[in-house]
């Protein structure tokens, strides 16, 4: 008997993003180029998916969600989402759909312990989820290419540079001296982060997710779990809870 197929969408700030799950196994991802109604329809079209699950931060193109609701059993992640973790701070209403989506799968995979989910996005979000399973809040700073680029903007004569990932410590020219800037400094910031949070916590668990996360956390030195594709599974887990 074949798997049941989950498709799981990520609508970001910078990309729009897909994947496959067959079973609980993440089999694809996939980058698509818009969220135009032809878009979704050829994906489902391919896929033949039986659920269905959007997490979106931007102002999408709601047609879309008609369509998947009509093609498969659908969710929209919102603040309304029956989640395997509590909110006791603040307003369900004012947390992000990734990070609900981030929360749930720390609680999914890493059940019972003080996790640190931090996402390498357009924005960095520090998500603290303890082992209560509650998701507690955490901390929002510019990602790697805000920083790149209020470089540039917010003064006279520095360039927008790109991300070269064998940069120096100390820079040597202009170039340099903003890539050690940006890229060192977010290094730093993660990890002092990472250490303030675990000298209050102990069973501490980190995982580092999105974009660049290979490059970031080999400059850590504090011990932490890589998946680029944690999102998805937090998804996964909400579309298992709330597609039923």
């Amino acid at each position: 008997m074949s798997s049941i197929k989950t498709i799981c969408f990520d609508f970001g700030n910078t990309r729009l993003k897909a994947a496959l799950f067959e079973g609980d196994v993440l089999t694809d991802t996939i980058v698509l180029p818009n969220d135009n109604d032809s878009t979704i329809i050829d994906l489902l079209d391919h896929h033949q998916p039986n659920k269905a699950i959007l997490s979106s931060v931007v102002n999408h193109n709601t047609a879309i969600e008609a369509i998947l609701a009509d093609r498969t059993q659908y969710h929209q992640l919102t603040h309304l989402t029956e989640a395997n973790f509590t909110t006791p701070v603040g307003s369900p209403k004012s947390i992000g759909a990734d990070r609900l989506a981030l929360s749930a799968a720390a609680v999914h995979f890493y059940p019972n312990q003080n996790n640190l989910v931090i996402s390498l996005g357009t924005c960095i979000t520090y998500n603290f989820i303890n082992q209560y399973h509650q998701f507690i809040g955490g901390s929002i700073s510019p990602g790697m290419q805000m920083r790149f680029k209020a470089l540039q903007l917010f003064t006279a004569k520095l360039p927008e540079v790109a991300p070269v990932w064998n940069y120096p410590l100390l820079g040597y020219d202009t170039e340099t001296n903003i890539l050690s800037g940006v890229l060192a400094g977010m290094a730093f910031e993660i990890e002092g982060f990472i250490g303030a949070t675990e000298a209050k916590y102990s069973n501490f668990n980190v995982v580092l997710t999105g974009g660049n996360t290979e490059h970031f956390a080999q400059r850590l030195k504090k011990r932490i779990f890589a998946d680029q594709n944690f999102l998805f599974k937090g998804l996964y887990a909400l579309s298992e809870i709330n597609n039923t």
